[in-house]
Order: C-alpha cells, then sequence, then structure tokens
C-alpha cells in the first residue's frame, strides 16, 4: 500500500524518515539530500490535511557515547535537522515544532495537541536501546501516537528497528504504507534487476570487501563488467599475487578474492581492478605522494586512489555502458588530495547517462561525490539507500518493507 492510498484528512500520520545527515562541527548540515528526498511524501501529506509526527534517527550514538559512557546529546539531537526542514517546506506547514524525547508524557502531550498541517519532529530515536533491538513496547508507544503509519525511510529499510519495522505491526493494511520516496527505490531497483539494457557495468568502491563481497558474487549473474576502487581493491589485487604494501588489505579474505576472481572468469565477467595508484607514505592529506602500478607498492606505502590511467580505464567501460550502478568511492574521497579518482567516476557516469544509459549512484559517499561534482542531475537516480539498495540488489529481503507487505 502506497500513501497517495490512504485516507489522511484530519489524520496523525507517524511518518518515519531517513534525516541521518552529515554534520560539521558546528553541528551544521553539510549535505541534505535525505531531507530533500522526504519532502514530496510530508507535503502530500500536509496538503491531505493531515499532521505529521516525524521520526527518524541521526547518527550512532549508542556507538559514540561520551567518555562517562552517556550519549552525548548535543552532537546526535535531531534538532539539527529542524531548522532546514522548516525552511525547504516554507508555507507548506503551519508550523513545524520539536520534543526532546522519543516517547513519554510529554511527547504524548505534543501528539495530541498537533493541528492539521503542523509537524511534531520527536528526538533522535536511537537514544534509546529498544530502537535498534526493535523493541516491542517501544514501538507501541510510538504507534500510540498516531492513526496511519507511513514509511519512507529507505535508508534503514534493511535494519529491523522498531521505528521501521516493529511498529507497522500495530497497524492493518488500511492504516499503514510507504511514502513516495521507498515508492521511487523499489522501481529504481527493478531497472537494474528486471532485464537491463546492455552493457551493464557495477561499480564497487569502498574499504572493505567483506562488506561487499555477497553484492559481487550475486551481480556475477546480472552485469558484464565490474569495475573496483577503493581499498577493498588491495585485497583481490593481493589475491592476484601484486604487492600492495601498507594498503588496507583483508588477510582473511584473499582466499574469498581468489574465488570471486575465478567466478567471475568462469562467467566471463570483466573486472576491471585500478592499473595504478596514488599513493601515500601515510594515511594524511598533506602526505608525500606518488603514482606507481597498483601490483607493485612499496613497503611502508599505501594506496588512497586510484591512478590516472586506472581512470582512463574505468571511463571508457563506463561509457560504453548502457546500465550503471555505482556504490563507493574510489578512493579515501574525503581527502582532497585522495578525491580525484571518485570525481573522475562521477564525470564518467554522467556522460554515460547523458549519452542514454540509466545510473543509479547509492550510497553516501557516492551520493556526495556525484553533487560535489555538480552532476546530481545529470545521473538517472541517486539512491538515499546505500546499504538497503545492496541488500535489495544481493536478493535479501528488506525488513521495514516486509512489515509494511505482509
Amino acid at each position: 500500500m502506497y500513501i497517495d492510498q490512504l485516507e489522511l484528512k484530519d489524520k496523525k500520520v507517524l511518518l518515519r524518515v531517513d534525516f541521518n545527515v552529515p554534520l560539521n562541527s558546528d553541528y551544521k548540515i553539510l549535505d541534505d539530500t535525505r531531507i530533500e528526498k522526504a519532502l514530496p511524501t510530508i507535503k502530500y501529506i500536509l496538503e491531505q490535511g493531515g499532521s505529521i509526527i516525524l521520526l527518524s534517527h541521526l547518527g550512532r550514538p549508542e556507538k559514540k557515547k561520551k567518555a562517562d559512557g552517556s550519549i552525548d546529546r548535543q552532537k546526535f539531537t535531531l534538532e539539527h535537522t529542524v531548522q532546514r526542514l522548516t525552511e525547504l517546506l516554507g508555507d507548506s506547514a503551519k508550523a513545524v515544532h520539536f520534543v526532546g524525547d522519543t516517547i513519554g508524557s510529554e511527547v504524548q502531550a505534543k501528539a495530541k495537541a498537533l493541528e492539521p498541517k503542523e509537524i511534531l519532529v520527536l528526538e533522535n530515536t536511537r537514544f534509546y536501546a529498544e530502537e535498534t533491538a526493535g523493541d516491542k513496547d517501544f514501538a507501541k508507544q510510538l504507534a500510540d501516537l498516531a492513526a496511519v503509519y507511513i514509511n519512507d525511510a529507505f535508508g534503514t529499510a534493511h535494519r529491523a528497528h522498531a521505528s521501521t519495522a516493529t511498529v507497522a505491526q500495530f497497524f492493518d493494511q488500511q492504516h499503514k504504507g510507504f511514502g513516495f520516496l521507498i515508492k521511487e527505490e523499489l522501481e529504481a531497483a527493478k531497472k537494474l534487476t528486471n532485464n537491463p539494457a546492455r552493457p551493464f557495468t557495477a561499480i564497487v568502491g569502498g574499504a572493505k570487501v567483506s562488506d561487499k563481497i555477497l553484492l559481487l558474487e550475486k551481480m556475477l549473474d546480472n552485469v558484464d563488467h565490474i569495475v573496483i576502487g577503493g581499498g577493498m581493491a588491495y585485497t583481490l589485487i593481493k589475491a592476484q599475487g601484486g604487492k600492495i604494501g601498507a594498503s588496507l588489505l583483508e588477510e582473511d579474505r584473499v582466499q574469498t578474492a581468489k574465488d570471486f576472481l575465478a567466478k567471475a572468469k568462469e562467467r566471463n565477467v570483466q573486472i576491471l581492478l585500478p592499473t595504478d595508484s596514488v599513493i601515500a607514505d601515510k594515511f594524511d592529506n598533506l602526505a608525500n605522494t606518488k603514482t606507481v602500478a597498483s601490483n607493485d607498492i612499496s613497503a611502508g606505502w599505501l594506496g588512497l586512489d586510484i591512478g590516472k590511467q586506472a581512470a582512463a580505464d574505468f571511463t571508457k567501460v563506463i561509457e560504453a555502458s548502457k546500465t550503471i550502478i555505482w556504490n563507493g568511492p574510489m578512493g579515501v574521497f574525503e581527502m582532497k588530495n585522495f578525491s580525484n579518482g571518485t570525481l573522475q567516476i562521477a564525470d564518467a557516469v554522467a556522460k554515460a547517462t547523458k549519452n542514454g544509459a540509466y545510473s543509479l549512484v547509492g550510497g553516501g559517499d557516492s551520493v556526495s561525490a556525484v553533487n560535489q561534482a555538480g552532476k546530481g542531475d545529470e545521473v538517472s537516480f541517486m539512491s538515499t539507500g546505500g546499504g538497503a539498495m545492496l541488500k535489495l540488489l544481493e536478493g535479501s529481503t528488506l525488513p521495514s518493507v516486509e512489515a509494511i507487505t505482509k
């Protein structure tokens, strides 16, 4: 069931979004893509005369506690998103309120007092351990705040959390559904799995083979080329017998990498690893650097970006493709001196799209790269959920999607 199939007039709507946005040291939003992506669903509810009790998490406060073991509320409060949400909504909302808790008497009172076309933003759901535990009592307290539940948080759809999956069991099929963003995400995924145009190229980056190996193996059944960059490439290069110096290595995954490369060869899927790398003598933006063959890196040096030849090789394949999925940067993208390879891939994906390819970009770093390159409007679709999209493409069931459909 989708949001436009439900009756929302004069209804209080519990809306789960993904406002897990990056912040700087002053708690200012660096990229508001995830807030903007939620706007169509938010505005639709308001236009229909509903009011919104808005839920989201922000960061991982449970894993980054202060020295005394307490949660850093100043750093992870969802209040950081309220001003930007208010600005983006303009006159669409009568008012946007914030309450510094997620459950409890104050939340109940403010939710009850909410008028049509008003929004109440609740505090970070992950301030409660019950959220990530999928706790039923916690979810019931959330459910009691509203008559309708809408999930539009694709970025957390692969998590069986209280506010994304458990809460849905307290609403019948006529009072729960997906927002417009999740609808778009699911439809975009289908374009990659249902007879995609060929050549089909997957671009996969990031730090670890272990994070992406299921996806990589699944892709062998669907794609023609897999372009691999980032730290994970060096475990694969090591598996081929290369010298990788101090580059990132998962020693326990070398055999897995060998097996994957053998399977790719059997299935006639081309695996492209970086022929050259920009290497550094330390993990620092201001480190000494040089460009060498990726399989001949000296001891003490580490690969932090793809080199010019690798970028050219990758670009040639990408620009000739008709379907493209990109997840993960080609290097340490957050350091300016090692971001060039990732930005070049963004250019290549945009050019291929202009030439008629369907391109889906997923994952925070990849989306940021496309935006930084000024190509955000030049790719077919930018997914808000890297992990969730990967799970879909692996063939896995998303708990939050199943909770709405079952």
